[in-house]
């Protein structure tokens, strides 16, 4: 890993109505718009999907670390993260994020140790550790048949 401070740039770009091109530095661009819930097209990533997104590729990711750190054995991580927006004293924000996870792991894995693994990624997600809102995390753990 490069020593800190880490740096990240993106940009975005768009005419006056139509969709926007949001790309960064030896990435392919993505196209957003607003969602549906404020009266965008829907089909394509918005700021708000981004973000959710963002916090779930970042868990996973994290816990790649952490599993690998804790020598743990998995097959496979699926992870939703479901993001409530809400407005209050005239200041529409994230207010609370929930993570839903499935980890799958071989016979004889320890799953205690695995949810305790799960649980401590989502601790040290660096995405979710820099946003504001309630956070919680719903783990599961199944063995796959051997």
């Amino acid at each position: 890993m490069h020593p800190y401070p880490h740096h990240y740039r993106a940009s975005a770009a768009a005419n006056a109505t139509g969709l926007v091109s949001v790309s960064s530095p030896e990435t392919p661009a993505l196209t957003t718009a607003p969602p549906p819930e404020f009266d965008g097209p829907g089909g394509v990533w918005s700021p708000e999907t981004l973000l959710v997104a963002a916090i779930a590729d970042c868990f996973v990711l994290t816990f790649r670390a952490v599993a690998r750190a804790g020598s743990l054995v998995w097959n496979q991580l699926e992870c939703e993260v479901e993001g409530t927006l809400e407005r209050a004293a005239g200041v529409t924000s994230f207010t609370k994020y929930v993570t839903r996870v499935v980890l799958r792991v071989p016979v004889g894995v320890d799953a205690a140790k695995a949810t305790e693994l799960l649980e401590r990624a989502e601790k040290v997600c660096l995405v979710t550790n820099s946003l504001r809102g309630a956070r919680s995390i719903a783990c599961q753990v199944v063995t796959d048949a051997a």
